[in-house]
């Protein structure tokens, strides 16, 4: 996947007012989002931040510290919620800001990326809804018996939003595959032959995201090597495709 490199039909400037334009519907689609989200926000409550500790013993106790703490909470668990539900939205246009410095030929796959972003993307963050219960039961454990958990809603809220975040991302890894193998930047022969450097690199990864406890970093390295399995047979496919 190439940029153009011929002068283009838009000026500067209208990249700016194009730029403008995506970024006003996303934010769009964030305040439609958040508004039923905020009428929900005790029930997202419950789901996203109550339900992770249902592993954890003792139980940590969520406290708010502020007098307005908890009105600004269920504007964040809005403003969050809102932002997952327009993921689709958001990488649509993102993807179409970026299509008219494709080639004709190139700009068919706008769409399935848009489809394939977003499903990696919601797909990393629900892995990670799964996992951090037992991250978060090793958190309590750790200091039992010395001190009990107390958790301020907000330091905690980002915490997971940090953590899905990174899990999210990291779940890109078979796009940013496709991208570079049509880019011609790499190929199946280089991720195979590169693989154990990214063995280490994908275990560092889970050692920096994850406990000090082997089986919260296997349950993050683990999916990382799938990924890397399916990185590998995307750019394989990819090549085999413009042989053809």
């Amino acid at each position: 996947m190439a940029l153009k490199t011929e002068s283009r039909e838009m000026s500067f400037l209208d990249h700016l007012e194009e730029l403008r334009w995506r970024l006003i519907k996303c934010l769009i689609a964030v305040i439609v989002f958040a508004i039923p989200s905020g009428i929900f926000w005790k029930q997202i409550f419950d789901i996203i931040m109550v339900y992770p500790l249902r592993f954890s013993d003792p139980k940590p106790h969520l406290i708010f510290t502020n007098p307005t703490e908890g009105i600004t909470l269920s504007i964040e668990i809005a403003i969050v919620s809102s932002i997952i539900l327009s993921a689709p939205i958001i990488f649509f246009q993102l993807w179409r800001f970026i299509s008219p410095g494709l080639y004709k030929n190139e700009k068919k796959f706008v769409l399935p990326l848009v489809i394939s972003t977003t499903f990696f993307f919601l797909l990393g963050t629900g892995f990670c809804y799964l996992v951090v219960p037992f991250i978060l039961s090793f958190f309590a454990k750790y200091p039992q018996g010395r001190m009990d958990a107390f958790y301020r809603v907000q330091d905690y809220l980002t915490f997971l939003v940090q953590l899905s975040l990174a899990f999210g991302i990291v779940f890109e890894l078979p796009v940013i595959s496709f991208i570079l193998t049509k880019a011609g930047i790499i190929t199946h022969r280089f991720l195979i032959d590169k693989g154990r450097y990214a063995i280490v690199i994908i275990f560092i990864v889970a050692a920096i995201l994850t406990p000090p406890d082997i089986l919260s970093q296997l349950a993050l390295a683990l999916p990382l090597l799938i990924l890397y399995g399916i990185s590998i047979l995307v750019s394989y496919c990819i090549r085999e495709k413009k042989r053809d």
